[in-house]
């Protein structure tokens, strides 16, 4: 081959790639303008005053909105027992997100002039910024225990090489009383079968916190398997209490945990079903959703859980009896992270 041949094949292949490139562009640019846009028969939403103070004006909840339009993924406000109705949004923007106490957590994205990265926000009832905190990885869970002291999050972490796997968790609290800041719960002893355990294969994710602001419970990975773990802030404690079982979430009353499940004989890309746990005889009683639902999910109150699924513009949330009967209910459209408040 001749080098004006190589030449030849060398400009041709850069051209090539720039109309890719410049292709690759315009249809992300027109996508993201689409969603921009509102949908017909979407929900009503516009710019107003949202609060996360427990007493309100009414019980309400508070969410991350996924309805095409001006206010995508902005936190917003529906009454509780009008959830279909207009929607106020607050013009902050979260990934993730939960509320109780009067505090917020808001995983967010920042564009940089390079690349994105992502920040971890506690709010207040106004939903001022209090505290910040750089997140290693992409935003996965987030929690704040119910006095509003204590933050928890979770992100996946790309480059750490755990097990073979192609990606890990982080997960980290943050002490609002006193400023204590854990960037990882694997700097905690962990205590496996009566006896401390260490791996370098630990993971981490799904914190959910006890009313006493110290206890809270998340999941544990490690050795191919999943624990249910229960935590002691004050002694920088994790012990197992049962395996495989993923992102729990305590019941108001701090008697039940609902969490997911793999279910062995379930396809591998969708393997997942709720359950719930009694902490007091650890039986287990499958809930009454057959679909695989991969979020962590919330109480309304100490009979009804939801979660989220994925939708057609984002994701919706459910409603379901959290007691193994009934039959799961569409809740809102085009909705995520919801806390319910007041």
């Amino acid at each position: 081959m001749t080098p004006r041949r190589r030449i030849l094949i060398l400009v041709t292949a850069v051209v090539l790639l720039t109309v890719v490139g410049v292709f690759a562009f315009a249809r992300a640019s027109s996508r993201a303008e689409e969603k921009n846009q509102p949908r017909a028969g979407g929900p009503a939403v516009s710019h107003g005053a949202v609060t996360l103070a427990p007493a309100g004006g009414g019980r309400r909840i508070v969410f991350r909105n996924m309805a095409w339009g001006p206010f995508r993924d902005e936190l917003a406000t529906v009454p509780a027992d009008a959830p279909g109705g207009p929607r106020t949004a607050s013009g902050v923007k979260c990934l993730r997100f939960h509320s109780a106490g009067g505090t917020g957590i808001c995983l967010r994205s920042e564009q940089g002039a390079v690349q994105e990265s992502y920040r971890a926000v506690v709010l207040d009832a106004q939903l001022k910024e209090t505290a910040s905190r750089p997140l290693a990885g992409i935003p996965t869970r987030a929690r704040v225990s119910p006095g509003g002291h204590l933050v928890a999050w979770t992100v996946f972490v790309g480059g750490d090489s755990y097990a073979g796997t192609d990606f890990s968790t982080r997960t980290s609290l943050l002490d609002l009383r006193t400023g204590r800041y854990d960037a990882s719960l694997e700097d905690f002893t962990i205590r496996k079968d009566g006896a401390a355990y260490r791996n370098t294969d630990v993971n981490f994710w799904g914190v959910t916190f006890a009313a006493d602001e110290q206890t809270f419970y998340a999941t544990l990975a490690t050795g191919g398997s999943t624990y249910l773990v229960r935590g002691d802030l004050a002694a920088r404690t994790v012990t197992t209490l049962r395996e495989n079982l993923e992102c729990p979430s305590l019941s108001p009353d701090g008697t039940r945990l609902v969490f997911k499940k793999r279910v062995p004989g379930l396809p591998a890309e969708a393997p997942w079903r709720l359950y719930v746990l009694d902490l007091a005889t650890m039986a287990e009683t499958p809930l009454a959703e057959e679909r695989s639902v991969d979020d962590q999910v919330v109480w309304t109150d100490d009979r009804t859980v939801v979660y989220s699924l994925p939708g057609d513009f984002g994701a919706d949330l459910y409603s379901l009896p959290a007691d193994g009967g009934g039959h799961p209910a569409r809740l809102m459209d085009s909705a995520l992270a919801p806390a319910f408040l007041g």
